[in-house]
This record gives C-alpha cells, structure tokens and sequence, in this order.
C-alpha cells in the first residue's frame, strides 16, 4: 500500500492533496469526505482514508482503525443531514465487477430517497 497521496495518477489523491476540487463535507487526519459529482440519491457522499489504499482486498490488519473510522463518519454524516432516522445505505464497490471505478477505496453513503433492492 502507498503512503498518504502517493498515487500520482489517482483522482482521489488528487483531490486529497488539492490538486483537483471536491465539495468537501469533512476532513481529519485521517480520512476525507467529499459530495460526489454524480449524485445517485440527494445524499450522496464519498468518505475515502487519504491514504491510498486500492481496494477492499488490499486491506491489512492495521487498516482496521481506518475503515472503522469510515463507517463512523458516515454515520455522522448521515446524522448531520437528517437522513439517519429514515434510513440510509453504505456500500464498497470492489474492482470492476462491482462497479469500482476508482482504485482508492471508498465509502458511498446514499440517503434521502427511497431505496431498493436488490441495488443492481
């Protein structure tokens, strides 16, 4: 795994490091929640660790703190939005198959509508 915005051709490292603008919703040391410029629910966030990790199965133990720190501050953010009580949903698109475009890991959070399943 790379350390912190070690991907040069990474969109998400990009916008970590400012290189490319986001609507950033949140920021930490660790982690960085942004809108996403394709919204499929009227909350649609991104939060991704800002360092660079390419897939769920790239994952190590250590990575524990970081993806648990993902789901919390989902879970925050879903509060803050008002979308906690109606429900929301969290997914991990992992490589193509899934749906993974970006070879970064991250968190969808999608609220604010009705949701069905299965998604798709």
């Amino acid at each position: 795994m790379a350390p912190l915005g070690a991907m040069a051709d990474c969109l998400f490292c990009k916008i970590i490091k400012r290189e490319i603008p986001a609507s950033i919703v949140y920021e930490d040391d660790r982690v960085l929640a942004f809108n996403d410029i394709n919204p499929q629910a009227p909350t649609h966030v991104l939060v991704v660790p800002k360092r660079h990790i390419d897939s769920l199965n790239e994952l190590a133990v250590g990575d524990d703190a970081t993806v648990g720190e993902m789901v919390r501050r989902a879970v925050a953010i879903a509060k803050d939005r008002g979308i906690s009580a109606g429900g929301y949903r969290t997914v991990f698109n992992t490589n193509r198959d899934a749906g993974q475009t970006v070879f970064h890991i991250h968190l969808h959070l999608l609220g604010g509508r009705g949701m069905h399943w299965p998604p798709g």
